[in-house]
């Protein structure tokens, strides 16, 4: 029988760069067996035992650093001068959940009652199925893999057939800091079978980042059964530069905040209201640092934007421009400008759009590129009112000197996480959330914790 081949076509220069042999049936029943009989010894190591092994993971995975920073640029074809932050974010957020787990796992003490002793433990799921995304591969994938391990699950990680060696590149720093065998395992897998693993009884919680679609499909497939699922999905990211921003500083954030990544970040952002006062100088400023960005093969030292995913992805995102551009919106960077932008390939000059009304795509579909449009509004409400207009809600930002200004405007937008004078960034202590089609469920923090554990409620009566 013939093996069938996950192939990865880099988008650096369309070659192949790694092929790996789809997972069979019986592979999977084996990856299924061995978490389910090895989660078991593991629920009951100690938390600081569990730390002591995943801290010895960070150190294997730092080790490591600069051939993985080159492999992620060859797989997803982020620019190689950025690449190396993508394993320091990972770092910082797995080595601040294993420093948290002790306290964030511990009993909660219901209280004194005569006689009797009350708490409530938090007892790990069982076998904890991650499936991650291309865009931020190590990022998205540490969310859940560290701190599942421990709290005292079992993971199965399913990477995206874009970045498949950044799934192996976990499994060999686990095993290298001692990890037991069979609590982490790597799946390469098509669509239909991924479906198949979730409805599988031996899987107890499915944590998923992608698409909107995507995040329907993972609810259809543990529809019959009653299993929790993380759904990390689609952003259209809205910010707003107030009339009392530090015009410099929103220029040089939001410019970063729609173009870092090629603009492939699901809290990326793309819909840029700026006041009235502001949006001429602010319109021309980010126009100008725009045509700044260096377009080429991102393992070039001097290049700042690199192509996205795949050739389809660039024709989808002309297509999002185009339709906007036929509504009414002005598309002012010319492509003849970024010499390596060329249809066919991808690699796709970082396009703003003027004149944009709130009904265009660009304001109202996920684009996934380096696309932004800026629009023009004359007061706190009517930002607000268009930052709620959407059916997505990953992220939201402010610029404005006025930080209570900003808390009252945070406090209605809807959105996840609400950042005053930046954006596009996961502080791990902080919790990270979506809301409307942006997703549900919650990773990092204490919070997170809580995702993949279950409450189980010690009621003793000590004296009779």
């Amino acid at each position: 029988m013939n093996t069938l081949l996950q192939k990865t076509i880099s988008p650096v220069d369309g070659s192949v760069c790694v092929e790996r042999p789809l997972a069979c049936t019986a592979d999977i029943d084996h990856m299924l067996s061995a978490a389910r009989t090895a989660q078991r010894r593991w629920r009951d190591v100690p938390v600081t035992d569990r730390a002591a092994i995943l801290s010895r993971f960070c150190d294997a995975f730092e080790s490591q650093r600069e051939a993985i920073a080159l492999e992620l640029t060859r797989q997803m074809g982020r620019p190689l001068r950025y690449a190396p932050n993508e394993v320091r974010g990972t770092l910082e957020r797995a080595r601040y959940m294993i420093g948290i787990a002790a306290d964030a796992l511990a009993d909660i003490d219901a209280g004194p009652k005569p006689d009797f002793v009350r708490f409530v433990r938090r007892e790990p799921l069982g076998v904890v199925f991650t499936v991650a995304a291309w865009n931020y591969p190590y990022l998205i994938a540490v969310n859940s893999v560290v701190p599942a391990l421990m709290a005292g699950n079992a993971v199965v990680l399913k990477h995206s057939a874009q970045t498949p060696l950044c799934a192996e590149r976990f499994a060999e720093a686990l095993a290298a800091a001692g990890l037991p065998d069979g609590l982490f395992h790597v799946l390469h897998a098509d669509h239909a079978t991924t479906e198949k693993v979730m409805q599988d009884p031996r899987v107890d919680f499915v944590a998923f980042t992608g698409s909107v679609a995507g995040g329907h499909a993972v609810q259809r497939a543990v529809s019959g059964r009653f299993i929790g699922t993380g759904l990390e999905l689609g952003g259209c990211d809205p910010v707003y530069v107030r009339h009392d921003a530090n015009l410099d500083h929103a220029i040089e954030n939001t410019v970063d905040g729609a173009y870092f990544n090629s603009g492939q970040s699901c809290c990326g952002l793309q819909r840029i209201y700026v006041h009235a006062g502001l949006y001429d100088k602010f319109v021309e400023g980010f126009v100008d640092l725009t045509r700044k960005y260096v377009l080429g093969n991102p393992l070039d030292p001097e290049t700042t934007l690199g192509p996205v995913v795949r050739t389809a992805a660039a024709d989808a995102i002309r297509a999002q421009v185009d339709a906007s551009v036929r509504a009414g919106a002005r598309a002012v960077i010319d492509e003849a400008g970024f010499a390596a932008s060329r249809p066919g390939t991808p690699y796709l000059a970082p396009e703003v759009l003027l004149d944009v009304e709130q009904r265009m795509p660009v304001m109202r579909e996920e684009i996934f590129g380096p696309v932004a449009g800026i629009m023009r509004v004359r007061s706190d409400d009517e930002a607000v009112q268009l930052m709620n207009d959407t059916v997505f809600g990953l992220t939201a930002a402010i610029w404005t000197s006025d930080a209570d200004a900003a808390l009252d405007i945070g406090n209605r937008v809807d959105t996840g996480t609400f950042f005053l004078n930046r954006c596009d960034y996961l502080d791990p202590a902080l919790a990270w959330v979506g809301v409307k089609d942006s997703g549900r469920g919650c990773t990092l923090s204490r919070v997170g914790y809580e995702h993949l554990t279950r409450p189980k409620s010690f009621h003793l009566r000590v004296k009779t």
